[in-house]
């Protein structure tokens, strides 16, 4: 994995519904090519790795913070792995072409004050609307 961030709303639509918030973690092979796997976020419990998370987190715009600590990230994943994967694009620039994305088809939990710090952090909606498939094909696993 290369790095994680976030977006607010969603960028990825989950039978039409769209979330508060979308991970990416984002992954590049030895041959440098991209995989991102999102995962959506609704409002439930507090998740502990995410307040870890918004307090490691940088404050400035555009701010990037080299997180040294180390952090389980996968209790921000669902324990349902069953997801959706399909070939497309980076969603900011340079919206690169051949990322494969893996799209679980559950959510995770953050509590509603979590969603909104990860928003007020993100200062704005940071989302690329969801995209027409032109042709491409969604696989179900």
């Amino acid at each position: 994995m290369e790095q994680f961030h976030f977006h607010t709303p969603s960028e990825n639509l989950l039978n039409g519904n769209s979330y508060p918030i979308e991970m990416h973690f984002v992954h590049t092979n030895k041959e440098g090519q991209l995989a991102v796997v999102a995962v959506m976020a609704t409002v439930g419990e507090a998740n502990p790795t995410i307040n870890k998370i918004i307090n490691l987190s940088p404050k400035g715009i555009n701010d990037v913070n080299r997180i040294e600590e180390t952090l389980q990230l996968e209790t921000l994943l669902p324990k349902d792995t069953h997801y959706y994967r399909y070939s497309g694009s980076l969603t900011t620039p340079p919206c690169s072409e051949g990322v494969i994305w893996i799209v679980m088809k559950q959510f995770t939990k953050m509590s509603k004050e979590q969603i909104q710090e990860l928003t007020t952090l993100l200062n704005s909606k940071n989302n690329r609307p969801p995209q027409p498939l032109n042709g491409r094909q969604i696989v179900e696993l």
